[in-house]
């Protein structure tokens, strides 16, 4: 079937905007690759950012996470050089920071491969972004859109927590339960 992006909300464009060109703000200390540019940023790939609840195994819960914001890709031409996120204000939308290092890169390459992965279903997805706090992880959610919440794909970003596999398409109810399981105790032998 196809991916389904949506339009970010325009308050959350603009935040992204300003933040491009603001001298302050490209100060941060995730902002190392847009500063070093000398001609124009964009902001592609709008994904809607959710964060799941602490306690979620289930894809049926997953369905509740909580949208906080949106993550743009910034380009420099026709390179991804960092991510800019905003989060939910009062005045609608407000920039948080710039992120550089493996997930940028991860996530172009997720964006890839689902659009690989949809073209041999017959459910249409909408991309989503889902940080996971509790697990020190990023992952690509496919959220199947007419179909029961159970469809839904998850494509950890790199890198991923001891035991998941980036880049694989999970089945979300299968990469929770994944999470969901006590971690073994690594114990120093001395």
């Amino acid at each position: 079937m196809t991916l389904q992006t949506p339009q970010p909300p325009p308050s959350a464009l603009r935040a992204v905007l300003a933040a491009l060109s603001s001298p302050t703000a490209l100060r941060q200390p995730g902002a190392a690759a847009p500063r070093s540019t000398a001609s124009a940023l964009l902001p592609a790939h709008p994904l809607a950012v959710h964060q799941l609840p602490p306690g979620t195994t289930t894809a049926r819960a997953l369905a509740a996470a909580p949208r906080t914001g949106w993550r743009f890709l910034v380009k420099h031409g026709t390179v991804v050089v960092a991510a800019a996120e905003v989060v939910r204000s009062a005045e609608g939308h407000t920039f948080a920071h710039f992120a550089a290092g493996p997930y940028p890169d991860s996530t172009v390459r997720a964006l890839a491969e689902a659009w690989q992965l949809v073209q041999q279903r017959r459910t249409a997805y909408q991309p989503r972004l889902l940080s996971m706090p509790d697990h020190y992880a990023t992952a690509l959610w496919l959220h199947a859109t007419d179909a029961d919440p159970a469809g839904d794909l998850l494509l950890p970003l790199a890198p991923a927590p001891l035991g998941i596999t980036a880049h694989r398409a999970y089945p979300a109810g299968e990469l929770l339960t994944l999470l969901g399981r006590p971690t073994p105790r690594v114990t120093a032998v001395a």
